[in-house]
């Protein structure tokens, strides 16, 4: 795996972890917070492996998706 792929992930599967742990401690804001965080960095992530560039500097999870051509893919449901 990219090393740089690896890094977006990890950091994605760290903040999915903190948001059970928020989730368990009842701080249902925190969670919303870090869930969006991991989504955020497996976006980035999908974005270094599908076009081997440098993340782009956004917290836009539409965005990132536009960015890495999954937007098209995702519907309201």
């Amino acid at each position: 795996m990219n090393e740089k792929v690896k890094y977006w992930t990890e950091l994605s599967e760290y903040d999915i972890k903190t948001a059970e742990a928020m989730l368990q401690s009842k701080r249902y804001l925190y969670v919303g917070f870090m869930a969006h965080q991991a989504i955020e960095k497996i976006l980035k992530a999908y974005f270094v492996n599908v076009t081997d560039e440098t993340a782009p500097f956004s917290h836009s999870l539409s965005f990132l998706a536009k960015q890495s051509d999954i937007f098209k893919n995702l519907s309201e449901e």
